[in-house]
């Protein structure tokens, strides 16, 4: 029998799916392949910033819901979701899961079990190291052409100035961590950075490598003062990569916009409103 202040298997069970996953008939499916598939152009990069690149619908939806029912089968399952809480009795505003490596809030750093309940975190599956290693190949190949391009201009001026490199802005990066959030309706999570990792991984500037999938979120980055962060709208399929300069960049959830996730991906997963987030980074 459980002490009394012994938690009980049942306060780390959080299944992000509503019902049990319903999957769609093969004429819907056909009717909507425009949607299931990436764009044949490729995913829309953007720099926000030295070293952040958005890239739009980056994640097709057979991805998409692919990771989103390997999420609820490891969350569901030993080392799952739960709502991470501090000694003081606060609770953060979403519900967590670690991969490869365990992070506590409370103490800050990476582990091999979780304290709370002596758990070992699930493996990061294969398929989404894959995934994240196409991101920043992605990444890597718009800023070189970009950096290409504004060189080309200057040198055409005729100006006696350099462009960072392409290496500098975006490193490579092998994933040993995964952060798995997930946002409700109400989620949010205050500016911070990701600073826990290994001082090597830090020094170098290894990029965090950010999923969205559902709703859509309001983010915020770069500055730890609300009223002076910039704000960029995260949708379902998004993929943000931060790392070289900008790898300790502040940032954090705002909102989370409600009834913003496609219907395809809600039809096939049954996915809860709110936002799925997983953030992989190298220890």
């Amino acid at each position: 029998m459980l002490k009394k202040d012994e938690p009980s298997s049942s306060q780390f069970c959080f299944d992000i799916c509503q019902i049990p996953n319903v999957k769609l008939n093969a004429s819907l499916l056909s009717e909507n392949t425009g949607q299931l598939e990436c764009f044949k152009n490729g995913p829309r990069a953007q720099e926000l910033a030295s070293g952040v690149v958005l890239l739009k619908n980056f994640i097709n939806l057979r991805d998409q819901v692919k990771i989103i029912k390997k999420c609820r089968e490891l969350g569901l399952g030993s080392g799952g979701f739960y709502q991470p809480g501090f000694k003081n009795g606060a609770k953060l505003n979403l519900q967590m899961m670690c991969l490869g490596k365990n992070w506590d809030p409370e103490t800050k750093l990476y582990g091999h079990r979780r304290p709370i309940d002596d758990a070992e975190p699930p493996s990061i599956p294969v398929e989404f190291k894959h995934l994240v290693q196409k991101a920043i190949k992605t990444s890597r190949a718009f800023l070189k052409k970009t950096s290409n391009s504004i060189e080309d201009m200057l040198s055409k001026m005729a100006l006696q100035e350099t462009s960072n490199s392409m290496k500098d802005m975006i490193p490579k990066m092998s994933p040993d961590i995964c952060i798995v959030n997930f946002y409700t309706t109400s989620g949010k999570l205050g500016l911070h950075q990701d600073k826990d990792e290994s001082e090597k991984s830090i020094s170098k500037g290894l990029p965090v490598v950010s999923f969205s999938l559902g709703d859509s979120a309001l983010f915020l980055y770069g500055d730890k003062k609300v009223g002076n962060a910039k704000k960029v709208i995260l949708e379902s399929g998004d993929v943000l990569i931060f790392g070289g300069k900008s790898r300790l960049i502040y940032h954090g959830v705002a909102e989370i916009l409600h009834e913003t996730a496609p219907k395809l991906l809600l039809d096939e997963t049954n996915l809860r409103p709110g936002r799925l987030n997983l953030t992989f980074r190298q220890y």
